[in-house]
């Protein structure tokens, strides 16, 4: 039955239609409008991509992103991956600290986020108490300083995400024959030689897919923003999702949120498809 195949993949399509296409085609649409006057909606063409590249709150939102992409993104994946390689054996004891790494995965990010208050609470928090134990008394204020709440609001989610990513590793690992890392060993090659030239080469394509879950992670989480600092202060967390909420809730400028949703999706989009192209061109082993 030549049908079957597409009724198969019938529920998926309507729902990807429903959640994902119609909603990208709704944002475009709403981007060429002006909604600011509620009983005055009226085509403005590109004027909104005109007032949003204009506005400097958008940049520094973007700008923001980008360096809580590098400051989570990069930590996580090399604690990750280090977490990996030392729990890589299927032990008992090991398979206990994998689940308790995993743990923050689990909890919403709302309770993170709120459970991070309390951490970062000036001299009362936990930080500032294990740090006066080394340094004498403290009374920082990390979520109210615009040196220290984005590095903050990045350590939150490399705890919470470092276990999630540790286990795309232990995945990847596990696949590579033990028979390519014997041959190796046989060759006379140490640990590192090991680790840089056989087990690195073949993560690749498990490090190109991880990488672009915790772009996505990085870009779309946004939870702990509104508990924490809702975008302070002086938009030093604010980031781009944050603000196109901002924009939406606060202003009723869908035109411009919309706008800003669609430049947001176009590089999430090319970020995207250029991390699965080298995901296929990634090492294969053929045995």
């Amino acid at each position: 039955m030549r049908a079957r195949p597409y009724l198969l993949l019938l529920p998926t399509l309507v729902f990807l239609g429903l959640f994902t296409y119609l909603p990208f085609v709704r944002s475009v649409i709403d981007s060429l409008f002006d909604t600011r006057l509620v009983n005055h909606v009226h085509f403005v063409g590109w004027a909104n991509y005109q007032r949003l590249f204009a506005d400097p709150v958008f940049w520094q939102a973007s700008y923001n992103n980008v360096i809580y992409i590098v400051m989570t993104l990069v930590p996580s994946l090399l604690l990750a991956l280090a977490l990996a390689l030392l729990l890589q054996r299927n032990t008992r004891f090991n398979q206990g600290l994998r689940a308790v790494i995993f743990m923050p995965m689990v909890l919403p990010l709302v309770s993170v986020a709120t459970l991070f208050l309390f951490v970062y609470l000036p001299s009362m928090g936990l930080l500032d108490y294990y740090l006066s134990q080394l340094f004498g008394w403290m009374n920082t204020n990390y979520l109210g300083l615009k040196s220290s709440a984005l590095i903050a609001m990045a350590a939150l989610g490399v705890w919470k995400f470092t276990g999630y990513y540790m286990l795309f590793f232990l995945a990847g690992l596990q696949a590579i024959p033990d028979e390519v890392i014997d041959a190796a060993r046989m060759e006379g090659a140490n640990r590192f030689q090991i680790f840089y030239s056989v087990t690195l080469p073949l993560l690749r394509p498990t490090i190109n897919f991880v990488v672009t879950v915790a772009f996505i992670y990085a870009v779309t989480q946004i939870d702990h923003v509104a508990v924490m600092t809702q975008g302070g202060p002086d938009q030093s967390t604010n980031v781009l999702l944050y603000y196109i909420t901002q924009l939406a809730t606060q202003t009723n400028d869908y035109g411009k949120a919309s706008a800003a949703t669609f430049v947001l999706l176009v590089v999430m989009m090319a970020v995207t498809v250029f991390n699965l192209r080298m995901l296929e061109k990634g090492t294969h082993y053929a045995h």
